[in-house]
C-alpha cells in the first residue's frame, strides 16, 4: 500500500481522536459552566437577602433580565448535554473506523 495512504489514514485517525477529546472536554465545560451559573445565582440571592430591598432599587430593573439570560443559558447548555451523548457515540464510531482503515492499509490492503 502507498505510503502516502497510510499516513493520510493516520493523520485522520489523529483528528477523530482529537474529535473524542474536544466532546469529552465540552462536556466538562458544560458542566462546570452550569454549576458556575447555579452558584452565582444562589451566591447573589445570599447577598441580596442581606440588604433592605429599599437600598437594591438602583439595580432592581437589572434582575430580571439577569435571571432570563441566566436560564436561557442554562437551557442552552441542557440542550448541548442532552445532545452529545449522540454525538459522542458518532465521533467514537468514526474513530473506530478509522483505526480498522489505518490498520487495514498498514497490513497491506
Amino acid at each position: 500500500m502507498p505510503r502516502d495512504e497510510v499516513e493520510a489514514a493516520y493523520f485522520t485517525l489523529l483528528r477523530a481522536r482529537d474529535e473524542v477529546t474536544a466532546l469529552r472536554r465540552y462536556d466538562e465545560f458544560l458542566l462546570a459552566e452550569a454549576q458556575r451559573l447555579r452558584r452565582t445565582t444562589s451566591e447573589g440571592e445570599a447577598l441580596r437577602g442581606q440588604l433592605e430591598p429599599k437600598l437594591l432599587r438602583a439595580l432592581r430593573h437589572t434582575e430580571q433580565p439577569l435571571q432570563e439570560a441566566v436560564t436561557a443559558r442554562l437551557d442552552a447548555i441542557e440542550e448541548e448535554r442532552r445532545r452529545l451523548p449522540e454525538r459522542m457515540a458518532a465521533a467514537e464510531a468514526y474513530v473506530e473506523e478509522c483505526e480498522r482503515e489505518h490498520a487495514s492499509l498498514r497490513a497491506g490492503g
